[in-house]
């Protein structure tokens, strides 16, 4: 359990104690220098300093209740993917139910439903209780929607599980739910510039890809950003449409999906070469966008894309006469020739 976790629960478990004094029955302290009694008095006074400020944080309205978890209704604006990974949410209701729910969660009451609260933050925990049968604790205080929006990414986004679509889909929400792009930067921490990308690349996949995807928790922004710029093409969708509605896309955990569909992305269609003027990424394994092609008929165009060290474009000049006698030389290419 993290200190701030401490923190927080020792202030609703516990009254306010006196300061510590010391120990009568105790041997002597070992003698320690000013400079480390200073240090420890400003650590003290640091501590106090935050259980202070929650202590007035209580004082200026919120509440520690305990619900009924069927009463509290998820965020207007989704933040996470529902996790595929089950064991972790096993590993929370084994917690919940040995020790009991020892973080609560950050609620309001819901503006349009009287009687029901909307949570910031706490969406697993409300559905284990509601497994478990038992009351959900939470802090209830009064929140706009902007204040619910940003403690919610506060809260959610500096996490390590929380993956870069997830956070794109996060962002694109907030401002799909008309707030201005500087609650999307409270909320997620982040300068303009990053929620711009983080928008732009949520705009950019279709909403059925991204939710059959899944959250893909290993793949980063470059990936994600390359797939996004390959689904411009609409033969591109096509395919990448077709691989999602596959039975066996299901049955793969969340990476893979993405893997699969990003394969089915950057795979040329059989007909590519013969229209002219079509173009398309060339791509690496680790989802680098090396090149761009263009096909004309029998005429092929080959652009070295700008973040693609200027070398490189050398080293392929110098591999051509070799990947041509590799061509020639393949059973492939004999099997050709001798139909």
């Amino acid at each position: 359990m993290s200190k701030r976790t401490d923190t927080i629960k020792s202030l609703f478990t516990a009254p306010h104690t006196a300061p510590l004094s010391a120990d009568n029955n105790a041997p002597p302290p070992a003698r320690v220098s000013a400079g480390a009694v200073r240090s420890l008095k400003d650590s003290f006074s640091e501590v106090e300093k935050e259980n202070q400020a929650l202590r007035d944080k209580l004082a200026a309205g919120v509440t520690i209740i305990e619900v009924d978890p069927w009463l509290v209704d998820p965020s207007p604006v989704a933040d996470r993917f529902r996790d595929d990974d089950a064991n972790a949410d096993e590993v929370l209701k084994q917690s919940i139910a040995q020790r009991g729910q020892e973080v609560p969660i950050l609620m309001r009451e819901n503006p349009i439903k009287p009687g029901r609260f909307q949570s910031a933050y706490g969406h697993r925990r409300v559905r284990i209780t509601r497994e478990l049968g038992i009351l959900v604790k939470a802090i209830l205080k009064p929140l706009s929607d902007e204040e619910l929006v940003i403690a919610q990414g506060l809260e959610n986004g500096p996490r390590e599980d929380l993956s870069f679509i997830e956070r794109a889909m996060f962002a694109m929400h907030i401002e799909d739910a008309g707030h201005k792009r500087s609650v999307v930067q409270d909320a997620l921490a982040i300068d303009r510039a990053e929620a711009s990308k983080l928008i732009a690349v949520a705009k950019a996949i279709p909403q059925d890809i991204v939710t059959a995807i899944g959250k893909a928790p290993k793949i980063g922004r470059g990936r994600w950003q390359t797939l996004s710029e390959l689904l411009a093409d609409a033969a591109a969708a096509k395919r990448t449409k077709a691989a999602i509605s596959d039975p066996a896309f299901a049955s793969k955990d969340s990476n893979a999906r993405f893997l699969a569909a990003f394969s089915a992305a950057s795979r040329p269609t059989a007909t590519h070469a013969s229209k002219a003027g079509r173009l398309a990424a060339v791509v690496a394994t680790n989802g680098q966008k090396i090149a761009q092609i263009q096909h004309a008929d029998r005429e092929l165009k080959l652009s070295i894309d700008k973040a693609v060290p200027a070398a490189f474009a050398d080293f392929l000049v110098d591999q051509l006469p070799h990947l041509f006698d590799a061509f020639s030389n393949s059973s492939e290419r004999q099997e050709t020739t001798e139909a």
